[in-house]
């Protein structure tokens, strides 16, 4: 089975925009449908509380016409259209889908981070981890955050074998993003945030970039757009991942970048498993 992960960064500017941004996003979303995967996980929706407009749904209907739909958006108490996550998978798959509440700090339950894909033989989740934020001030929900996700991927591999994907908004190690000596106490960079990351590996699941393609430098999934250049001099970081099961690790095919040319920010990310047994 083939999947893609992707921070789009406002599904609706996506769908709806008519910017030179939204056509190089436009161009990107081409591009996943060429590789014709099962599931399609999307990240930072930014869609109102009750999900696709109609608008929303026809396009996404039109582009997509072999996939269901399922999406888990910001709701109150949390901030409306603020980060939000949603499945795309194809017609002739039925999994469960569930919206967990894993007993998070403040608002976080409460912003549609994560959608949960039962099948027979596995579980499909995807995360959008909140950021540690502008001078660290939410660092220490993320890192309760950390805490209960880990617990949650546990309890869900107890069961049977996970698939989880997403942006994690970490950059495990120094090889993962090109400037780390200038980044130390950066959000997403921090010793917390990266021991956070560390501790969910040890708990039993592979991050199957680095199991494939061992300590090859320089391949990253985001670039910030802040920095006009920064994707041309490909100062980018590796904060989209792709994690299985330890025990699932030997199965997987490919896990790498899509290329999204010139377009800055994340880039989509693809993982193709063996699932039969």
């Amino acid at each position: 089975m083939k999947f893609i992960s992707w921070n789009i960064d406002s599904l609706n500017a996506a769908l709806t925009g008519n910017s030179a941004r939204a056509l190089l996003t436009q161009k990107v979303l081409n591009t996943l449908i060429e590789h014709n995967p099962e599931v399609i996980a999307f990240q930072e929706t930014k869609l109102p509380s009750g999900g696709p407009s109609k608008k929303h749904f026809k396009i996404l209907k039109d582009r997509f016409p072999d996939y269901k739909i399922v999406w888990n958006s910001s709701v109150e108490p949390a901030r409306k259209g603020y980060a939000g996550t949603m499945f795309l998978y194809k017609k002739n798959l039925k999994p469960s889908v569930s919206y967990p509440i894993i007993g998070a700090p403040d608002t976080l339950d409460a912003e549609g981070r994560i959608i949960t894909l039962e099948f027979a033989d596995f579980y499909l989740t995807q995360v959008y981890t909140p950021n540690a934020g502008e001078g660290l001030k939410r660092l220490k929900e993320r890192q309760l955050w950390d805490i209960k996700y880990a617990d949650y991927l546990v309890h869900l591999d107890e069961k049977k074998c996970v698939i989880a994907a997403g942006d994690f908004n970490v950059a495990h190690k120094e090889i993962d993003l090109a400037h780390p000596n200038n980044n130390r106490r950066s959000a997403g960079f921090t010793d917390e945030e990266r021991q956070g990351f560390t501790n969910l590996l040890a708990k039993g699941f592979t991050d199957t970039f680095r199991h494939l393609h061992g300590d090859i430098e320089g391949v990253y999934s985001w670039w910030a757009q802040r920095a006009k250049t920064s994707k041309i001099n490909n100062s980018g970081w590796r904060i989209d991942y792709w994690l299985v099961s330890d025990r699932m690790a030997e199965k997987v095919i490919k896990s790498e970048m899509i290329d999204s040319g010139p377009r800055q920010d994340h880039t989509p990310i693809l993982m193709e498993i063996c699932t039969r047994k």
